[in-house]
């Protein structure tokens, strides 16, 4: 852990400012197993504190209400040695954390880790962009080729790593066709992907447990890293196909927690039912998953955090990946959003050069901040 006595023990919260930042996808993402298109529009709650005339930015869904109780504090309420910021904070620790970064003039991976980099550092990726874009196509062979087309655009942009969304007979289609469509785009992915690229499924719990097992045992040439979301966790469910898993020896890892997650997934996982747990990075945090990796490292389980619908958690991710106990990709939903410098960051042979510049390293157009914050925010 780190002190805080560089700070400025008479520095407080100045000012907040909240606004709706918006942006693009590369191309619009189609439907998974339970929601409609998700389109080709992003939008994150960009907030900027302000402490001792230093300001620091980051993803927030804090309340105005809320906001207006925090100002005032000093640096001394917020910080603290045993888990970085305390709990009445938490929902702006992004800021915090960049804010922190700024004042000591280093990224927030050197910040976690009490490291120095002599090297830029660099950490695995995949691309979570694969959706249900085929589903106005009645051809089955038509289905396959877009989507291939479209892994190879990821790949094409340095990904070596992708997920693809399956459970098309959930909802969309009919049950058995969509399952076989599944089938035939994962396959046909790892065909144009070549056999070195991680290939992974999420179902959206769009399956259940007969349904899984066929479709893991149809897709076993394509050598799949994990499956995620198979269904609502279910302690039984998920005992059986790991049982069903090591009957068929087929080297496949479970993944789960996004979303409403049930209550004992920690334990199931620790008892050797999931393999890696994926609640989202924003939503649960980073203190929160410093904190649970420590506790999951003990009995091997991986950290996969959730970050689909997250420009900033592209980011964040990348810079938290090194202080997280057993990481093992950073989920990216590649899009663009004005105002929002990200060119300390690339992506090459399936892993992102991340920025070294004080925070998150990303370079936000103040001017533009404040026009946006005139025109929609708000400032307490």
């Amino acid at each position: 852990m780190t002190n805080f006595t560089d700070l400025e023990s008479n520095w407080r919260i100045e000012k907040i400012e909240r606004v709706v930042m918006k942006g693009e996808r590369r191309r619009l993402a189609g439907c998974n197993a339970r929601l409609g298109v998700h389109g080709k529009e992003v939008s994150f709650p960009l907030l900027r504190i302000t402490i001792g005339g230093i300001a620091g930015y980051g993803w927030s869904n804090i309340t105005r209400e809320a906001a207006e109780a925090l100002i005032g504090a000093t640096v001394n309420e917020i910080f603290s040695e045993e888990q970085w910021i305390q709990d009445r904070f938490l929902k702006i620790q992004f800021p915090l954390f960049d804010w922190l970064g700024n004042v000591r003039k280093t990224p927030v991976y050197e910040l976690l880790t009490n490291k120095q980099w002599t090297t830029q550092l660099s950490v695995p990726c995949y691309d979570t962009s694969l959706y249900f874009d085929d589903l106005h196509l009645s051809s089955e062979a038509d289905a396959v080729r877009l989507l291939q087309e479209e892994a190879m655009q990821g790949y094409n942009e340095g990904f070596r790593g992708f997920k693809i969304k399956v459970g098309r007979g959930a909802m969309h289609m009919d049950l058995m066709e969509g399952t076989k469509r599944d089938i035939a785009i994962v396959n046909g992915i790892r065909d144009v992907v070549g056999p070195d690229c991680n290939i992974s499924i999420d179902a959206n719990n769009g399956y259940n447990l007969n349904l899984t097992k066929h479709v893991l045992k149809e897709t076993a040439q394509s050598n799949l890293l994990w499956m995620e979301e198979a269904f609502h966790e279910d302690d039984r469910l998920y005992r059986n196909l790991k049982e069903w898993l090591a009957e068929q020896k087929l080297d496949v890892l479970i993944t789960d927690g996004e979303g409403l997650a049930a209550g004992p997934i920690v334990e199931w996982a620790e008892q050797g039912l999931i393999d890696a747990i994926q609640y989202d990075l924003k939503d649960y945090g980073v203190v929160n998953w410093l904190k649970l990796s420590d506790r999951l490292a003990k009995s091997g389980v991986k950290a996969a955090p959730h970050n689909y619908g997250g420009f900033y958690g592209n980011f964040a991710s990348a810079q938290v990946y090194p202080a997280i106990q057993g990481f093992m990709f950073v989920e990216w939903d590649q899009a663009e959003i004005p105002g929002i410098d990200t060119s300390g960051y690339s992506i090459k042979d399936g892993k992102i050069a991340v920025s070294s510049a004080p925070g998150f390293g990303l370079h936000i157009d103040a001017a533009n901040y404040e026009n946006k914050v005139r025109e929609n925010g708000w400032v307490v």
